[in-house]
């Protein structure tokens, strides 16, 4: 019999612990609840505990997460403010404090730290910290960011803080994680809709699991994808969050830099300072379809077409987790250069470009 199908069965001990790596990775002492399902599961249940009729709800469009979580808002009957801005760019901090200000009711505010769809980053530190002045709570989307750049959950004042293992950390797709502050659990227990013996239910974790001690799972967990999580967390402890993190960058810069050489293909999110370090997502010029050209492309590598109306004119250069290499890098540049006819010269000079981002985004700090 395969060992991965004979194994013992995980304790409450072991979950708690791996609950608690995931709380030193957030940088928070808040509670952490370790779901059982990919992380639309815990997004989806903070919307639902925090939001009900009569709130207000600030909703941070940079991307299509966002989208969703306006629709979430609307179907548990809060009042939406979308703010949306171009796909290309970040929202500003300022331009959420404008919001807030406008409409001081809002007592709820969604936001993407990283779309990892459209590639693309938001401000975090900065618009919490508008956010928290304003008095309303903050819940974020940290799937694509955690592990690919820095995430102070508590220093922030993120109260609802969402991730997934399996970009940069690494891991598994189906398990997620959010964390909770107290002002987040007070205000999920005053909501009279949120749900209660719901999968959905963060309270139902609450009572039966955080607050009893958790001495005793409340149900039988995903074995192998919480080996699998913890597993992960080690190897980033092992290799230090902040090597991963910088690596994370290093793959963007020579993503972007090797895109600028190789001259075809442009960054779809102009300025540097606003790109994902999880994706780096690219134009194609009229006259070449970005989804014929991904299907020509060895489906090893982490290359694909943007998604939705984005299909035709976005490609997507995946460089997380293990991609978060100079080698997978160059690669995609390589076989981007090829299936768009690059000469030789300029395929060298797309990856020495490439090399030379790399090296500077790593380079010792004086």
């Amino acid at each position: 019999m395969s060992p991965f199908l004979d194994l013992p069965p995980l304790t409450a001990a072991h979950f708690a612990a791996i609950e608690d790596k995931v709380a030193a990775l957030l940088h928070t002492d808040a509670d952490v609840i370790i779901t059982q399902g990919e992380a639309l599961l815990p997004l989806e249940a903070a919307i639902r505990s925090a939001a009900h009729p009569g709130s207000t709800a600030l909703n941070i469009v940079t991307g299509p997460y966002g989208q969703t979580f306006g629709n979430w808002l609307r179907d548990c009957g809060a009042e939406v403010v979308d703010l949306g801005v171009p796909f290309d760019s970040a929202v500003s901090a300022e331009q959420v404090a404008d919001a807030l200000r406008a409409r001081p009711e809002i007592d709820f505010v969604s936001l993407v730290h990283a779309e990892a769809a459209t590639g693309n980053t938001n401000p975090v530190a900065g618009i919490a910290a508008a956010v928290h002045a304003h008095g309303a709570l903050l819940m974020l989307d940290a799937v694509a960011s955690v592990a690919a750049e820095p995430l102070l959950t508590d220093a922030w004042g993120v109260d609802l803080c969402v991730i997934g293992g399996q970009k940069a950390m690494g891991g598994p797709a189906g398990v997620s994680a959010v964390s909770v502050s107290d002002r987040a659990w007070q205000r999920i227990a005053a909501n009279p809709a949120a749900p209660r013996r719901s999968y959905l239910s963060l309270l139902d974790w609450k009572d039966r699991w955080t607050d009893a001690g958790r001495a005793v799972l409340p149900h039988a967990p995903a074995q192998l994808e919480m080996l699998a999580l913890d597993a992960c967390l080690d190897r980033i402890t092992a290799d230090g969050l902040d090597t991963v993190i910088a690596r994370h960058r290093a793959a963007a810069a020579a993503t972007r830099a090797g895109t600028r050489a190789l001259g075809t293909l442009t960054p779809y999110v102009g300025r540097d300072e606003h790109a994902a370090p999880v994706a780096t997502t690219l134009r194609t010029p009229p006259g070449i379809d970005a989804a014929a050209l991904a299907a020509t492309l060895d489906p090893a590598l982490p290359v694909q077409a943007g998604g939705g109306a984005l299909a035709a004119t976005m490609l997507r250069v995946n460089h997380y987790g293990r991609a978060a290499s100079l080698e997978v890098v160059q690669d995609c540049l390589s076989a981007l250069g090829t299936a768009l006819g690059a000469t030789a010269a300029t395929a060298d000079g797309a990856r020495a470009a490439a090399a030379g981002a790399w090296r500077a985004a790593t380079a010792p700090a004086n």
